[in-house]
């Protein structure tokens, strides 16, 4: 097949006036309007609502191209728009080819009539999203909530480019993906699916391949998969053809989520009909597996016959500006996840289905994906029209999606469910609502994946109890997954983590401020200050900074300064993570899940993120590094003045080891020392020992426990405290750091004379992380972290920039 890509440099304009600025394409005209100087940037200080006039603008992408006459010759010639956003017309030589209305569906038009040999124009005309949202909403027969200015729920677009509680709202428009023109007399490859089946020492690959041919014709399917080659001689009929080959892989290497295994891919090559489709494909059973028992409905992801407890986060977009979502941003961000040891992550419902970058980057990296498809915290039509886009869009997302080896589940929205008691006109009418909640989410969703990915699971909402279920199950910890966001939004204590027992928490957080490095991007230092302008418009939660001081009050002194403020915020987050996440994990087989909320940011913003924008690890990302390590050992309140050591081994084998636990005066005495022998079976979570917390820390303000759980070259450490830390009685301490240059990296020696808590190493202005942060430090146990700089740095530059805070060191 030729092609003529049509991707690269463009012409951007708005149709009411103005004049035109060069445009990449893929792109978007936020991103080519900021580049060409029209206007400033949307994530410094207040400036996103001096360009939000950008999306009520109706916007014309142009350029010329050039056919050859042999391009003509073919039978089929098409235009394949990957992504258009969103309510696009397009035009060749001033004549009209066709309209769309749906960024989420890929379009191929015919348009040899249109063509002709030498020079011809294209131009895609974008109207206004806010103004075809408002015709949408004109013509429905009864509103569907919320009643936003921009009914972002009426247009099938990023939902999240109206503004979330953690990010700007900017409407962007634009060519969204790869656009290019191709002919053929043969046929084209529409898509290409593989379907295992396994047995013993072998897999059968079962190939359907689907073709688009200009006429009837011979041809030969050609499948090339792991070194092995199968073909066929093949006969195509003018329209829709489905051909079918085989290939069978004996003695597979099998691919495996994050930390319990391999992740081998095969390379898969279709060619058919002058067409050719390549893929790399991992080898894996997964089920999801769900059934009633004695406490509800369990949620447990099963990969090659092993249960897995699923560890990771949320991912929104990687940026508001979409032209900024690059390979190397969703590598840096991806890496970050898989290096903190979690093995899934939830494709939130409020975004976008991810590039093919993206799920071929959490093939490699072994990152089960949750994928919700892109509806969220709303309701939404079920008029015919509105459906049928739904139904193209979810035809295609998941034939484009269902061979990945990293995807796990497919699940019908973010929060819909619940979204029907959240406004007037459902609550008054919840039948009419309900109804179109089920024709749009069972009646396509559910229907599109039966059909077109019957090997893997539907699950209609997040949280929710499953098929069949339309309860609220907002608050309830019985039945399939969980959203718990008691903490955050009603303001209750960490303990109250204790008092839930999920099967599978797919949503919960705690927001804190990114690094002064990120907060620079978006502030002048005269508002270093929390309750300044600048910083309250970069906290997108109503109360959000409110809450985050409201709990220092719970648990901590007040910080002085507002770097202390910082870290401290960043401390907190950790903390309120750790405690659900290994109380969680304690539970074992009951619950086989946690994904907080939420790994990235789309702009420098304070939020839930572990990841602020930019990729820099917050603490809570070191943490979690540790929280979701494979083997676990945890400490925590219980009934009657006590306090319970718990182990957790998420690892496929047994584990042996030696615990020691110690008793620490925050003067640096240890009190108490304790080992235990530890045996724990595959793949589960014990309870190793229950102390009267009076008997092992008469004075619970002056001591705290260190746990360090042992075996070989292995050290899974943890500490906990008697007491809130604003009653203990901590001593300040001196940290002393030695720095040695290694090449690119350095290494940072540091050392206590007293007990330390938290300690956190950064290096201000300097992009990159440490191998560890956020721990604690003993004395006459000095500890020795890597840094690996993201840019050039000399060790003059980098000693300059070094910086150490710790929990005592935030108050005099």
């Amino acid at each position: 097949m030729k092609t003529l890509d049509l991707s690269g440099r463009w012409n951007l304009k708005s149709k009411r006036s103005g004049a035109a600025v060069p445009a990449q394409v893929p792109g978007d005209n936020h991103s080519a309007l900021l580049a060409a100087g029209r206007i400033p940037d949307p994530y410094w200080a207040d400036n996103e609502l001096a360009v939000q006039w950008v999306g009520r603008e109706d916007w014309i992408y142009s350029r010329q191209f050039q056919v050859p006459p042999a391009f003509l010759d073919e039978k089929s010639i098409f235009l394949n728009c990957e992504s258009l956003d969103t309510a696009a017309a397009v035009f060749i030589n001033n004549r009209r080819v066709a309209s769309t209305l749906n960024m989420f569906v890929r379009r191929r038009f015919e348009v040899r009539k249109f063509l002709r040999a030498g020079l011809n124009d294209i131009r895609v005309e974008f109207a206004s999203p806010a103004k075809a949202a408002a015709a949408v909403a004109r013509n429905l027969p009864y509103p569907v909530p919320p009643a936003e200015p921009l009914h972002r729920n009426l247009l099938r677009k990023v939902q999240c480019h109206a503004g979330w509680d953690w990010g700007p709202c900017l409407m962007v428009s634009g060519i969204a993906g790869p656009i290019y023109l191709g002919a053929t007399s043969e046929g084209r490859i529409e898509y290409v699916a593989a379907t295992q089946k396994h047995s013993r020492n072998k897999v059968e690959v079962e190939v359907a391949v689907e073709v688009e041919a200009p006429a009837d014709g011979a041809s030969v399917l050609d499948i090339t998969l792991g070194g092995q080659n199968v073909s066929q001689p093949v006969r195509l009929r003018q329209g829709s053809n489905t051909l079918l080959g085989r290939v069978t892989v004996a003695n597979p290497r099998l691919w495996w989520p994050n930390g319990h295994g391999a992740q081998p891919l095969y390379d898969l090559t279709v060619r058919v009909a002058g067409d050719e489709v390549r893929k790399r494909i991992g080898l894996r059973t997964l089920e999801v597996v769900s059934r009633e028992d004695r406490e509800g409905l369990s949620i447990t992801f099963r990969v090659n016959g092993v249960d897995i407890f699923c560890k990771g986060a949320n991912w929104i977009p990687a940026d508001a500006l979409p032209q900024r979502q690059t390979r190397a941003v969703l590598d840096d961000l991806l890496s970050s996840a898989a290096l903190a040891n979690m093995n899934m992550l939830r494709v939130w419902g409020g975004g976008r289905y991810e590039s093919d970058d993206f799920y071929d980057l959490c093939d490699e990296k072994g990152l089960l994906i949750w994928q919700d498809f892109m509806f969220s915290c709303a309701l939404y039509p079920a008029t015919p029209g509105f459906l049928e886009l739904v139904r193209q869009e979810a035809r295609h997302q998941v034939k484009r999606l269902r061979d990945h080896a990293c995807l796990a589940i497919w699940c019908g929205n973010n929060e819909n469910v619940g979204a029907l008691n959240w406004f007037e006109e459902s609550r008054k009418n919840r039948d009419r609502y309900l109804l179109d909640y089920d024709r749009l989410n069972e009646g396509v969703l559910g229907r599109a994946v039966d059909e077109f990915d019957p090997g893997r699971v539907f699950w209609p909402s997040s949280p929710c109890g499953g098929r069949g279920d339309y309860s609220d199950c907002w608050h309830s910890d019985k039945r399939g997954d969980m959203h718990f966001w008691s903490v955050w939004h009603e303001s209750k204590s960490f303990d109250a983590f204790y008092t839930v027992k999920p099967r599978f928490c797919s949503e919960f957080g705690y927001q804190s401020f990114p690094s002064t490095d990120a907060i620079s991007a978006y502030a002048p230092r005269d508002q270093f200050n929390v309750t300044a302008p600048v910083m309250e418009f970069h906290q997108r939660n109503t109360g959000g900074n409110s809450r985050i001081i409201e709990m220092f009050s719970r648990y901590f002194r007040t910080p002085e300064g507002f770097a202390n403020f910082v870290y401290l915020s960043q401390v907190q987050q950790a903390l309120a993570m750790k405690t659900a996440v290994e109380y969680w994990r304690s539970l074992r087989p009951h619950c086989m899940g946690t994904l907080y909320w939420q790994l990235n940011d789309t702009w420098p913003v304070c939020s839930w993120a572990s990841l602020e924008y930019g990729g820099k690890w917050k603490l809570l990302h070191y943490m979690a590094r540790r929280f979701y390590a494979p083997v676990l050992v945890t400490a925590r309140p219980a009934a009657n003045g006590q306090v319970e050591i718990w182990a957790v081994n998420d690892r496929p084998v047994p584990f042996r080891g030696t615990l020691t636990l110690s008793v620490i005066e925050f003067g640096g005495r240890a009190a108490r020392r304790e080992r235990i022998k530890v045996r724990l079976p595959a793949a589960s979570a014990r309870l190793i020992k229950r102390f009267k917390i009076a008997d092992l820390a008469p004075a619970p303000e002056s001591s705290f426990l260190s746990m360090a759980l042992s075996a070989g070259r292995e050290t899974f450490r943890n500490e906990h405290f008697f007491q809130v830390y604003k009653k203990c009685n901590l001593a300040p301490a001196r940290i002393a750091t030695r720095v040695k240059q290694d090449g690119r990296n350095f290494s940072v020696t540091v050392s206590a004379d007293k007990p330390a808590f938290y300690v956190s190493l950064s290096a201000a202005g300097i992009r990159g992380e440490f191998d560890d942060n956020c721990f604690t430090l003993l004395p006459g146990e000095p500890r020795t972290l890597a840094f690996a700089p993201k840019q050039a740095v000399s060790l003059k530059a980098f000693k300059a920039g070094l910086q150490v805070c710790h929990l005592r060191g935030t108050y005099s």
